[in-house]
């Protein structure tokens, strides 16, 4: 070791020691890698019991997503999964559980839906204002939730929850032909967005086209990452989330933060359905997908509310979700994919519980050597405080 192995030298010269460094690696990858290897012993084992093979389905699934066509859906639906996934992240990082993301994101995408098919602008303006309504759409909707907690002590899950079904109601009611759908065969639209509304993709061939939303996904992770951790307001919001009293004491308005971050967790979960609206459906119909807001939350603790873990979370749901597919075509039930989701969103809890402990217990041994460090390096300061208490 370049610090000849002394714990306090690097840490005294503010760098941090070769055993520091990987002491956290181990903790930040340590959850989502012993979470997987749970559920995937887990699903093994339910393989084994129901007299299947515990590791066919497995190799089934690469071989399907070694498929261009394959790799194209499973990018598509992990930038979708990733934008709800920071959504939650969002609220999860201010001690919020946000789980209305997916009534946020589907009104959003009708509102965003019937506003760009009700006009046509220059290319990149009409993209904007569509993108800008979803924005809004969901942090308004996002909002009311945080009004309720920080003027009526409402839980934010109770609230989000109760908002999710009345967002369902709502568009059940806008997508009716009386109102703004239109019917198309057994399928109720609000009508088509003009060309000028789409969001240009990447053409890859035989593979299919990538969701050119996928850009918009990646610099919201950069905007995450750096508002987060490189702002007074990112750290004003992680100090509430931590401690609300201790944050009240430093000069925060705890009451605020909580709602500005109901607010911008609400709007980036408006551009959730974004990559689909703007990128394939080109409008909002009974087929418009569901359910994206929850695999944000199984995301977003996978991913430990990191972007780039985000992103690899999304990878990996999205894989399970289109891989899963050819088990249906090799005698395996394709919800074998939808049992492993499960047992990760459990094997996630549990696995970061137990890094947190150990975590603990480094700390505890890491400040038990530093102060053996500090006595052994003045023995006779020692000596002489114990002659004094001696004598005392």
């Amino acid at each position: 070791m370049s610090d000849g192995g002394k714990p306090g030298v690097a840490a005294a010269s503010g760098r941090p020691t070769t055993r520091a460094r990987l002491d956290r690696l181990v903790l930040a990858l340590g959850g989502p890698v012993l979470a997987l290897g749970v559920a995937v012993l887990l699903t093994s084992a339910v393989l084994l019991l129901s007299g299947r093979s515990p590791v066919e389905p497995y190799v089934l699934m690469i071989e399907y997503a070694g498929n261009a066509d394959i790799q194209v859906l499973i990018v598509n639906q992990a930038t979708t999964y990733y934008i709800a996934a920071l959504a939650v992240a969002v609220g999860f990082r201010m001690n919020l559980f946000n789980i209305g993301v997916d009534g946020q994101y589907r009104l959003a995408a009708m509102v965003a839906a019937v506003t760009g098919a009700a006009f046509s602008l220059p290319a990149p303006l009409h993209v904007l204002v569509i993108m800008a309504v979803a924005m809004l759409t969901g942090a308004f909707w996002a909002g009311i939730a945080g009004i309720l907690k920080t003027s009526r002590g409402v839980s934010e899950v109770v609230s989000t929850i109760m908002l999710n079904a009345i967002a369902t109601s709502i568009i059940a009611y806008l997508i009716l032909p009386a109102q703004f759908g239109e019917q198309r065969g057994n399928n109720l639209t609000t009508g088509q967005i003009a060309e000028s509304g789409w969001f240009p993709g990447f053409d890859t061939g035989p593979g299919g086209v990538v969701y050119g939303f996928i850009v918009v996904a990646a610099l919201l992770g950069v905007v995450y990452w750096l508002v987060l951790n490189r702002t007074r307001f990112g750290f004003d919001l992680r100090a509430t989330g931590a401690s609300q009293s201790a944050a009240a004491a430093s000069g925060v308005d705890a009451k605020r933060m909580i709602f500005t971050s109901m607010v911008i967790s609400g709007g980036v979960a408006g551009l959730a359905g974004m990559p689909v609206l703007l990128g394939d459906s080109h409008t909002y119909s009974l087929v418009f997908p569901v359910g994206i807001g929850f695999t944000g939350i199984t995301i977003a603790l996978l991913g430990r509310n990191h972007p780039v873990g985000i992103a690899f979370g999304a990878l990996l749901i999205a894989f399970l979700d289109k891989a899963s597919a050819t088990l249906d075509y090799s005698g395996y039930e394709k919800e074998i994919a939808t049992i492993m989701q499960g047992l990760i969103v459990i094997a996630v809890v549990i696995s970061y519980e137990a890094v947190r402990r150990y975590g603990l217990r480094r700390q505890q041994q890491k400040v038990g050597e530093e102060l053996a460090a500090q006595a052994a390096s003045a023995p006779g300061d020692t000596s002489q405080n114990l002659s004094k208490g001696a004598s005392a």
